[in-house]
């Protein structure tokens, strides 16, 4: 049998074939293998065949051969990733809004190379991007990049902060002014993704939007704030922010109604100590960072939470009331 043109890619091709014709419910038999292999001008007989779907197993491409009729039929048993955690990725990617339309697209577009090409049109089902809120600031990717490798090289970065004006144009926060902050973590809350750091002139933690960082360079000066973030936790952190909002942090309690038990374990984890206050109601001590969307959380919640202390958050509570009459009038 004269030689095609391209043997020395045969095993590539194969491994290509084998994975993208074949899964669980899918096989390929030799004749099929043979004839897809002299689409890309690759030449082999039976025998060598058998020895190169073996030798695929050093690339951790288990091929399995069934006797069906009178002839075998070939199908990869194993892949790195099993269809649903695959599915389970894609929505992950479709909910995120930090990452823009076009590059939801592409990500799932490399996740579909993960399987064959039958289960990568199961993924495409999944795929309901257009529509959806996304940002629109591509160089994310890159950010979040730098961010991490800050981290690990123990360096503060610098960037400038943009917020959108009502002509949807990008509008540099002060000015244009640098931020030089200590990176300590990513934080992702309610869709968004946020940079936490130290910011040695305001001497505190404060967290950024990821999406509205611009021009982000990595600094020379070695990161400050470690005695905060040692006492940090990043998960608990993100808790006690509504939105990432900031806010004095306050012990807050709450009388609930009975039916609302999910909504507050939910929202602060199964570790909160519920208190019966009479049949209907349990008190719950919360530690949260006290700002509008605190305050505007509990309005959501109607006449089935109402904030007993401390004083000072109650009062807060009357006067954005007091302000809600006034603007609806």
């Amino acid at each position: 049998m004269p030689k095609g043109t391209n043997q020395k890619f045969k095993l590539y091709r194969l491994a290509q074939i084998m994975l993208e014709n074949t899964d669980e419910e899918h096989y390929i038999t030799m004749p099929e293998i043979m004839a897809s292999l002299g689409k890309y001008e690759i030449t082999a007989d039976r025998k060598s065949i058998y020895t190169d779907l073996r030798d695929l197993e050093a690339l951790d491409i288990e091929v399995e051969g069934e006797p069906v009729g009178g002839r075998y039929h070939y199908h990869v048993i194993n892949r790195p990733f099993e269809l649903p955690e695959l599915k389970l990725l894609v929505d992950a990617i479709q909910s995120s809004r930090f990452i823009t339309e076009k590059k939801t697209n592409a990500l799932i577009r490399k996740l579909e190379k993960l399987v064959s090409k039958y289960d990568a049109q199961k993924l495409q089902r999944q795929v309901y991007v257009s529509g959806r809120i996304k940002t629109m600031n591509e160089s994310i990717y890159y950010t979040v990049d730098a961010i991490h490798n800050a981290i690990s090289e123990n360096k503060k970065v610098r960037f400038q902060y943009f917020q959108w004006n009502v002509k949807k144009e990008m509008e540099l926060r002060h000015g244009g002014a640098w931020y030089h902050i200590s990176p300590w973590g990513l934080a992702w809350d309610n869709e968004n993704y946020y940079l936490v750091g130290y910011d040695s002139d305001a001497g505190r933690i404060k967290h950024y939007r990821v999406d509205k960082m611009l021009h982000i360079r990595i600094s020379e000066e070695e990161r400050e704030g470690r005695e905060h973030f040692q006492k940090l936790d990043m998960a608990d952190y993100t808790k006690k922010s509504f939105g990432m909002f900031g806010g004095e942090e306050q012990t807050v309690k709450l009388l609930v109604d009975n039916s609302l038990v999910g909504v507050i374990l939910d929202r602060f984890g199964k570790d909160m100590m519920l208190i019966p206050a009479d049949e209907g109601h349990f008190t719950v001590n919360v530690d949260v960072h006290v700002s509008g969307q605190f305050l505007g959380w509990i309005f959501s919640l109607g006449e089935q939470v109402k904030i007993l202390s401390p004083e000072g958050v109650v009062e807060q509570m009357k006067r954005e009331a007091e302000r809600l009459i006034r603007q609806y009038g």
